[in-house]
């Protein structure tokens, strides 16, 4: 898998030299000039750890919960106040971890990044199944969140077993949606689950739906290297076919596809941290993308709060990219919502997108990848299952090594991605 990032990366950077992350931080974030600017927090606790998460997260103590978001104020204010005025961002979205589990704190924490940003497009917050109550939702509706994601999976026993999740009381979570609207209500799902059909994806689509959903995200399987999973995953044949097949159904019923793994059944229903130019991120593992940087917060709850605690900032790893590797970075997440704008693309680094990578787009038309129209290139079918195809080998050549190195260091010296 290596062998395929690294020959890939070589190519579109036009260089051998790798991506580079060191131990060092800097106090002062250049974000003041960011144009599309989101803001990522990262709440770590959840009562119970599922087998099959790579996600950040410790097992929840109110004690250690309470201390963790004092040390996350302080990160805030201490980015936040960086400024003169407040800084217009698109989005603020909490993951974790079990972000609810912090619910009566969440206004507390939108409080004070209101107080040095401004949220264009909204709030949204993860949410896990059992979380969906009246109470809840009416503590997070009043903090002034208006998107929630919630992470069922899927509904049916036999993969919930898999999964080591218990079961969803649907009626129950129809109900309580229903007492207390949000603009989006998203439901997670995992696809290429072992022996999982069309048909079984599919009735989890439309009871989604069905059950108070407007926008669904179908996550493909990934097996990291670290977490005890034992989940085996479906061969490439099965998992295009099965992904090819419920984004047609969901394309025939009418839905809008708004990224590669996601769909609404309202326009305006949108889910989505990823597809950001520039983000900030707080709280532990969170990571922070910038125009000449990428960094990304410590993994450990304890050396974040000692790190608060001096006055620093939380930062384990940075890598400060060449101008190539930057614009990798910006078409990789860009096309996450499977358009890339060359408009965009020049807008952002002064050089028109062709002439960066002309001859990559003329191949990507020609083996069918994308079609453009007025300077947007758009993936066809084919073109989002290589992009997910690649994506997982991303992931595991880079982000399992990434996220395997800092579970077990705080602080690593430094990490080669090659």
């Amino acid at each position: 898998m290596s062998i395929i990032t690294s020959l890939t990366r070589m190519w579109l950077t036009r260089s051998t030299k790798p991506f580079i992350f060191k131990n060092e931080y800097d106090n002062v974030l250049s974000y003041q000039d960011c144009d599309n600017l989101g803001l990522y927090v990262h709440i770590p606790f959840c009562r119970s750890i599922c087998n099959f998460c790579p996600y950040c997260k410790v097992r929840y103590s109110k004690d250690l919960c309470d201390r963790y978001i004092d040390a996350l104020l302080r990160e805030i204010h201490a980015v936040g106040g960086q400024q003169s005025g407040k800084k217009e961002t698109n989005s603020l979205y909490f993951g974790g971890g079990t972000p609810a589990l912090a619910a009566d704190r969440l206004g507390e924490i939108i409080g004070a990044i209101k107080e040095h940003f401004v949220i264009t497009e909204g709030i949204g917050v993860e949410l896990h199944p059992d979380n969906v109550t009246p109470d809840v939702l009416r503590t997070l509706k009043t903090a002034g969140v208006i998107k929630i994601s919630i992470g069922i999976q899927s509904f049916q026993t036999k993969f919930q077993s898999v999964l080591g999740r218990t079961s969803v009381d649907i009626s129950a979570m129809k109900q309580a949606l229903s007492e207390v609207p949000f603009e989006t209500v998203s439901m997670d799902f995992i696809f290429a689950l072992p022996n999982q059909t069309f048909e079984d994806l599919k009735a989890d689509v439309d009871a989604a739906f069905q059950s108070g959903a407007n926008h669904v995200a179908i996550y493909p399987f990934i097996d990291f290297t670290f977490t005890p999973s034992t989940v085996t995953t479906m061969p490439k044949k099965e998992k295009r076919e099965l992904l090819d097949a419920i984004t047609r159904y969901c394309m025939d019923q009418g839905y809008t596809r708004s990224s590669i793994w996601t769909f609404s059944s309202e326009a305006d229903a949108r889910y989505s941290s990823m597809t950001r130019d520039n983000f900030l991120g707080f709280g532990c593992s969170a990571t922070t993308l910038l125009k000449d940087q990428f960094k990304i917060n410590t993994f450990s709850v304890e050396e974040y709060c000692n790190r608060i605690a001096e006055e620093k900032l939380p930062t384990s790893l940075t890598l400060r990219f060449t101008l190539r590797q930057r614009m990798i970075y910006y078409l990789f997440w860009t096309a996450y919502s499977t358009k890339v704008a060359a408009g965009g693309f020049e807008k952002f680094f002064g050089v028109p997108l062709k002439k960066m990578y002309g001859a990559e787009l003329k191949l990507a038309k020609l083996m069918g990848f994308v079609t453009e129209e007025n300077g947007v290139y758009s993936m066809t079918l084919k073109g989002a299952f290589y992009y997910h195809y690649y994506e997982n080998f991303y992931t595991l050549s880079y982000i399992d090594k990434m996220w395997g190195v800092m579970r077990k260091e705080a602080f690593p010296q430094e990490l080669t991605l090659g």
